[in-house]
């Protein structure tokens, strides 16, 4: 079984709600299976994000997606926390050549997501990871795409809703996580 890692900060929801969406997607491909790490409270003593056991588990995953709001520009901090204690990761190169991707939210249109998406990016390239694009052109019949990401998925929504056509979004980004896994991993063995 392909197993993808799904890692996020969500404040309100929106960005939980695209996070179960690339789920969604992840799981419909078959003998793939796609697990939420949600960063909660309880993983923090003194500011810093402290799971062992979980970071272990993520890192085990065939690929990991990043997910955050966007706040200011940039990476929701609890999100960059977990950047910070994947650090130990880098040392080690222990993702290296896994699949990632990324994924975002701000209540605008615009708010400054790319730099989100860039910052996950360069993250990612760090750890000598394989960043998947979504590969996905602006579709305005049913809103994929609406925002024009090419990076990554953004979304934007007001109050609890995120659009429809980003969860689309979303969920496609999932299947071609999924799809690009499944492709590496069979590369890898050849």
């Amino acid at each position: 079984m392909t197993t993808v890692a799904i890692v996020y900060f969500s404040a309100t929801g929106h960005t939980k709600s695209m996070a179960e969406s690339l789920a969604k997607g992840v799981d419909s491909v078959e003998d793939t299976s796609a697990k939420l790490y949600a960063i909660a409270d309880e993983q923090f003593t003194g500011g810093r994000w402290t799971d062992e056991a979980t970071l272990a588990e993520i890192g085990s995953a065939d690929a990991i997606v990043f997910g955050s709001p966007t706040y200011m520009g940039g990476v929701a901090a609890q999100l960059k926390a977990f950047i910070d204690a994947a650090g130990s990761v880098w040392f080690a190169q222990g993702w290296k050549n896994k699949i990632s991707g990324g994924f975002t939210h701000s209540g605008s249109p615009s708010g400054d997501k790319q730099g989100t998406l860039v910052y996950l990016s360069v993250f990612a390239s760090q750890q000598s990871m394989v960043w998947i694009s979504p590969a996905q052109m602006p579709n305005p019949e049913n809103g994929v795409n609406r925002l024009g990401s090419y990076l990554g998925v953004m979304g934007s929504g007001s109050d609890k809703t995120v659009a429809s056509g980003d969860l689309i979004f979303s969920e496609l980004y999932g299947q071609r996580i999924a799809k690009a896994t499944h492709a590496w991993n069979a590369a890898q063995m050849g």
